[in-house]
């Protein structure tokens, strides 16, 4: 049995107490990929962004809420886990500067300063011993070759490419990616379903070869 690290859900990064940047991340993957490898007889534990849906109740969920506290969680278990499914939708850019109060309107355009957020994966990556990593990328343009890209960047073991359509959606459409470019699965249909798929393969290539 493996002890699996799945971050799932948006993140925040807030411009003042009550604004934010985010996505439209549910959070519904990383629960249907939960329940599959709980199913499959595993231990998980997500750490998740704010959402609205639930997790299995059999997983230990460690609730947070920028990028920033994603990572700091994520790295706290990794080295407790097997490996890192990382199906969350990390904000990728802060403000400079966070408004300690309301930002008011003032009838002029209103300039922001952003830089990036740390890259969870790539961190996590760089910190693994024997750890395997399954990366998401979700992609507009050139999906293949971008998310391949990717996984030799983030240094994971296989990715997983979707497009926009999948945002807050019940269902997806997605590909598994090996390193070298093997398309491994080409999966559509409710994430409950793909998740099982998309976790088979996981179940196969990397859980069963690291016992």
């Amino acid at each position: 049995m493996a002890r699996i690290l799945i971050t799932s859900g948006p993140t925040r990064q807030y411009l003042d107490p009550v604004r934010f940047l985010s996505n439209a991340s549910s959070g519904r993957m990383g629960a249907a990929l939960a329940a599959a490898a709980l199913e499959a007889g595993h231990g998980v534990v997500v750490v998740s962004g704010p959402v609205s849906i639930e997790y299995p109740k059999a997983a230990e969920v460690v609730p947070v809420v920028s990028t920033e506290q994603m990572l700091a969680e994520s790295l706290r278990l990794f080295d407790q886990c097997n490996g890192l499914i990382a199906a969350a939708a990390p904000c990728d850019y802060r403000p400079v500067v966070v408004a300690s109060q309301k930002i008011r309107k003032t009838g002029k355009p209103l300039r922001v300063e952003l830089v990036e957020t740390p890259d969870v994966v790539a961190v996590l990556a760089a910190t693994r011993q024997s750890q395997w990593i399954v990366a998401f990328a979700l992609e507009t343009e050139d999906p293949r070759i971008r998310a391949l890209q990717k996984l030799e960047q983030k240094d994971c073991d296989l990715i997983v490419v979707n497009g926009p359509e999948a945002i807050d959606s019940p269902s997806t459409s997605l590909e598994v990616l090996a390193p070298d470019g093997a398309v491994l699965g080409s999966f559509a249909g409710s994430k409950i379903d793909v998740a099982h798929q998309v976790f088979a393969i996981i179940q196969k290539r990397l859980i069963d070869k690291a016992q």
